[in-house]
Protein backbone atom coordinates (compact mmCIF):
# COMPACT_ATOMS: atom_id res chain seq x y z
CA UNK A 1 0.00 0.00 0.00
CA UNK A 2 1.48 3.65 -1.00
CA UNK A 3 1.32 6.40 1.22
CA UNK A 4 -1.01 7.72 -1.44
CA UNK A 5 -3.80 5.40 -0.70
CA UNK A 6 -5.16 6.65 2.06
CA UNK A 7 -5.84 9.92 0.42
CA UNK A 8 -4.22 12.18 2.34
CA UNK A 9 -1.20 13.50 0.56
CA UNK A 10 1.17 12.65 3.14
CA UNK A 11 3.54 14.71 1.44
CA UNK A 12 1.73 18.00 1.30
CA UNK A 13 2.54 20.12 4.38
CA UNK A 14 -1.43 21.75 4.12
CA UNK A 15 -2.83 18.40 4.37
CA UNK A 16 -1.79 17.67 8.34
CA UNK A 17 -4.14 18.36 10.52
CA UNK A 18 -6.91 16.13 13.06
CA UNK A 19 -8.95 13.08 11.42
CA UNK A 20 -10.70 10.43 12.52
CA UNK A 21 -10.29 7.13 11.48
CA UNK A 22 -11.70 3.93 11.84
CA UNK A 23 -11.45 -0.04 12.99
CA UNK A 24 -8.24 -0.92 11.71
CA UNK A 25 -7.26 1.62 10.07
CA UNK A 26 -4.44 2.82 12.62
CA UNK A 27 -1.98 0.03 11.69
CA UNK A 28 -1.35 0.32 8.09
CA UNK A 29 -1.63 4.53 8.30
CA UNK A 30 0.82 4.23 11.00
CA UNK A 31 3.09 2.15 8.99
CA UNK A 32 2.63 4.76 6.02
CA UNK A 33 3.53 7.40 8.43
CA UNK A 34 6.67 6.43 9.73
CA UNK A 35 7.70 5.21 5.92
CA UNK A 36 7.28 8.99 4.99
CA UNK A 37 9.70 10.18 8.12
CA UNK A 38 7.66 11.09 10.39
CA UNK A 39 7.71 10.05 14.02
CA UNK A 40 4.54 7.95 15.18
CA UNK A 41 3.24 8.44 18.81
CA UNK A 42 0.15 6.74 20.01
CA UNK A 43 -1.43 7.74 23.14
CA UNK A 44 -3.81 5.49 24.61
CA UNK A 45 -7.09 7.15 26.22
CA UNK A 46 -8.95 3.99 27.29
CA UNK A 47 -10.66 4.22 30.34
CA UNK A 48 -9.85 8.51 30.25
CA UNK A 49 -13.40 10.58 31.30
CA UNK A 50 -12.54 13.69 32.43
CA UNK A 51 -9.87 16.30 31.76
CA UNK A 52 -7.41 15.96 34.32
CA UNK A 53 -6.91 12.14 33.59
CA UNK A 54 -6.34 13.07 29.92
CA UNK A 55 -4.08 15.62 30.62
CA UNK A 56 -2.09 13.05 32.78
CA UNK A 57 -2.31 10.03 30.11
CA UNK A 58 -0.96 12.65 27.96
CA UNK A 59 1.94 13.97 29.61
CA UNK A 60 2.72 10.27 30.40
CA UNK A 61 2.37 8.61 27.25
CA UNK A 62 4.15 11.49 25.28
CA UNK A 63 7.08 11.89 27.42
CA UNK A 64 5.98 15.62 28.65
CA UNK A 65 9.11 17.24 30.28
CA UNK A 66 8.65 17.59 34.15
CA UNK A 67 6.92 20.25 35.19
CA UNK A 68 3.68 20.12 32.99
CA UNK A 69 1.21 22.32 34.37
CA UNK A 70 -1.60 20.00 33.81
CA UNK A 71 -4.19 22.31 32.11
CA UNK A 72 -4.92 23.20 28.66
CA UNK A 73 -2.36 25.68 28.05
CA UNK A 74 0.28 24.05 29.16
CA UNK A 75 -1.01 20.95 26.71
CA UNK A 76 -1.03 23.92 23.93
CA UNK A 77 2.96 24.91 24.55
CA UNK A 78 3.64 21.06 25.34
CA UNK A 79 2.53 20.28 21.50
CA UNK A 80 4.10 23.53 19.86
CA UNK A 81 7.82 22.22 21.09
CA UNK A 82 8.03 18.66 20.84
CA UNK A 83 11.44 19.05 21.27
CA UNK A 84 12.07 16.07 23.13
CA UNK A 85 10.19 14.27 20.60
CA UNK A 86 13.21 14.59 17.80
CA UNK A 87 11.33 14.06 14.07
CA UNK A 88 13.30 14.97 11.25
CA UNK A 89 10.10 15.10 9.02
CA UNK A 90 7.33 15.69 11.04
CA UNK A 91 4.67 13.88 13.99
CA UNK A 92 2.05 11.99 13.84
CA UNK A 93 -0.20 11.35 16.86
CA UNK A 94 -2.40 8.34 16.92
CA UNK A 95 -4.89 8.51 19.76
CA UNK A 96 -7.25 4.86 20.57
CA UNK A 97 -9.64 4.83 22.84
CA UNK A 98 -11.39 8.08 22.40
CA UNK A 99 -15.09 7.46 22.40
CA UNK A 100 -15.30 7.40 26.24
CA UNK A 101 -14.31 10.63 26.53
CA UNK A 102 -15.83 12.20 23.59
CA UNK A 103 -19.41 10.59 25.12
CA UNK A 104 -18.74 12.78 28.22
CA UNK A 105 -21.17 15.51 28.85
CA UNK A 106 -18.83 19.01 28.97
CA UNK A 107 -16.22 20.35 26.75
CA UNK A 108 -13.07 18.26 27.18
CA UNK A 109 -13.04 16.42 24.07
CA UNK A 110 -14.08 19.76 21.73
CA UNK A 111 -11.07 21.28 23.61
CA UNK A 112 -8.44 18.63 22.57
CA UNK A 113 -9.69 18.41 19.21
CA UNK A 114 -9.18 22.29 19.09
CA UNK A 115 -5.73 22.03 20.72
CA UNK A 116 -4.64 19.61 18.56
CA UNK A 117 -6.01 21.69 15.92
CA UNK A 118 -3.90 24.51 16.42
CA UNK A 119 -0.82 22.58 17.09
CA UNK A 120 -1.08 21.12 13.38
CA UNK A 121 -1.36 24.77 12.38
CA UNK A 122 1.44 26.34 14.76
CA UNK A 123 3.86 23.27 13.09
CA UNK A 124 2.42 23.77 9.30
CA UNK A 125 3.54 27.75 9.93
CA UNK A 126 7.30 26.14 10.91
CA UNK A 127 6.94 23.70 7.38
CA UNK A 128 6.67 20.32 9.80
CA UNK A 129 3.67 18.59 9.58
CA UNK A 130 1.95 17.12 12.31
CA UNK A 131 -1.19 14.61 12.22
CA UNK A 132 -3.53 13.49 14.56
CA UNK A 133 -5.61 10.99 13.89
CA UNK A 134 -8.45 9.64 16.67
CA UNK A 135 -9.39 5.90 16.55
CA UNK A 136 -13.15 6.29 16.80
CA UNK A 137 -15.87 3.03 17.14
CA UNK A 138 -18.81 5.59 17.32
CA UNK A 139 -20.21 8.34 14.36
CA UNK A 140 -17.87 10.29 12.63
CA UNK A 141 -15.98 13.04 14.04
CA UNK A 142 -18.45 16.09 13.43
Amino acid sequence: MTHDAFGLGLHDLNNAGVYAIGDGDESALAAAMRDAGLRVSRVDLDGVRDKRTLLARLAAQLDFPPGFGGNWDALSDNLRDLQWLPAAAGHALFFDHVDALRSQPGKDFDTLLQILDEASQYWAGQDVPMWAFLSTHESPLA
